[in-house]
């Protein structure tokens, strides 16, 4: 399949459940390679970014079984790896590629990294001055920074880092070469970004210190050996909350997912948005909270989004756009001019698609402002290779008259393999009318 061909949904009265949490799983993947004993990931996404982690890893010595899609069994080598036989493929995936960079920054062997096309044309500056101050040798072949990477790793230096920008992959990047190193190492963001690595490494039994927005962690200590399940991701959610947001009498529970703070600021937004929300955390296992969401639809209005709010949404400042184009009245965007250098430029991304769509859109160097309320129209529309602009204007879709098509959608299976067949169920009325059956199917069944 090439494309997706979209149309008006049917009324949202249901409940799912959504694939394992992407960033988690990464971050699961690396730790428990690190610790001292086998591990059990269970709820693991088995997308193309989170496998090109497993790869990576089992490139650099570790064995890792796959005895089920979502489940592995990673025999962690106590932080010993082996030199890789040749470039480590990091696929599409920048978490693969930044905070493997942390990792081999602290091994006494030279390694490169290389990546897609698309990953090929992202910075890798913030990564590479806080592990160059740390002793490493990191070169990168592109002029702007960008990949593929040669690192020359070394004993690390415990280091004090103040973050220019709020960045959770350039946070963790530090933390784990900080595992390596002989002393502490701390890092002070401007705002908090997502915490994962800090409460998975604590789950680990490697206790970092948090003191405001700074993060510590004293080197040379071994994760423990322990299971691990991995919760729902939200940002998948994301797109069926929006769904069900922008829908008057729409009803969607969303089972099992992820409610970390650094994370439910796509809540926060459509809370303020005039969505009715209900977030019930369940209980607090591994380290992550999780539970169940309730959102009920309704008219929505434009909103402000922007400030120390960013770092909690950039994942799902794509769905939220949407969203904006529905709701009444404009919507602001600000501060985010990280989405320029994802895996396209998602606000020149957003802006083009939601044109093509007929709504007004005023595109700013570090954002967007949205003039919503206007009926979308069905259009052809181009994925640039972005899972997440895929999805979101999939969600689209389902809101505009006519067909809406979007091509180029191989890039989902990065983060989300199985939207589509979501997607088709949403699409089809149900024996009782106006009641879709919208069911999330577990990768790869």
């Amino acid at each position: 399949m090439t494309h997706w061909k979209v149309h008006r949904a049917p009324l949202i009265q249901t409940e799912i459940e959504v694939p394992g949490d992407k960033s988690i799983s990464h971050r699961a993947v690396f730790i428990a390679s690190l610790a001292n004993g086998p591990c059990v990931i269970r709820g693991f996404l088995p997308s193309e970014d989170c496998m090109a982690t497993v790869s990576a890893m089992r490139a650099l010595g570790i064995r890792i079984e796959q005895p089920e899609p979502t489940t592995l069994v990673v025999h962690g080598q106590r932080k010993r790896l082996t030199p890789p036989a040749g470039d480590i493929d990091c696929g599409n995936s920048g978490t693969t590629m930044r905070l493997l960079a942390g990792i081999l920054a602290a091994q006494p062997f030279k390694s490169r990294l290389r990546g897609d096309a698309s990953l090929s044309r992202r910075p890798m500056k913030r990564i590479i001055e806080p592990l160059t101050e740390m002793g490493a040798k990191i070169t990168a072949a592109g002029s702007k920074s960008t990949p593929p990477l040669t690192i020359e790793g070394a004993k690390p230096h415990p280091i004090q880092y103040f973050m220019p920008v709020a960045s959770a992959q350039v946070k963790s990047a530090i933390l784990l070469a900080g595992l390596f190193a002989k002393g502490k190492t701390s890092i002070t963001e401007p705002s908090q970004s997502r915490d994962h690595t800090e409460r998975m490494l604590s789950y680990f039994l490697v206790r970092p210190q948090q003191d405001d927005l700074t993060v510590s962690i004293v080197g040379e200590q071994t994760p423990e050996s322990r299971d691990f399940t991995v919760p729902g991701d939200i940002s998948s959610a994301a797109f069926w909350l929006v769904a069900a947001a922008a829908q008057p009498r729409s009803h969607l529970l969303v089972k099992g997912v992820g409610l970390n703070k650094t994370r439910t600021g796509v809540l926060a937004v459509l809370l303020r948005m005039g969505a009715h929300v209900n977030e019930t955390i369940a209980e607090v296992s591994e380290g992550e909270p999780h539970g169940s969401v309730v959102i009920q639809g309704g008219r929505l209005k434009g909103t402000v989004i922007q400030g120390k709010e960013i770092p909690n949404v950039i994942d799902e400042i794509p769905i939220l756009a949407v969203a904006a184009a529905l709701a009444q009245g404009a919507t602001i965007i600000a501060d985010a001019k990280e989405l320029r250098v994802k895996e396209t430029d998602r606000l020149a991304a957003i802006a083009t698609n939601l044109k093509a769509m007929g709504v007004e859109v005023i595109e700013q160097e570090d954002g967007l402002e949205i003039i919503g309320g206007a009926p979308l129209r069905g259009a052809r529309l181009q994925s640039f290779g972005d899972h997440r602009i895929a999805m979101a204007f999939a969600i689209a879709g389902l809101f505009a008259e006519g067909e809406t098509v979007i091509d180029d959608i191989e890039c989902v299976g990065t983060s989300y393999p199985d939207f589509y067949q979501t997607l088709e169920r949403i699409m089809k009325p149900s024996r009782e009318p106006q009641i879709p059956v919208i069911a999330a199917l577990p990768s790869h069944e």
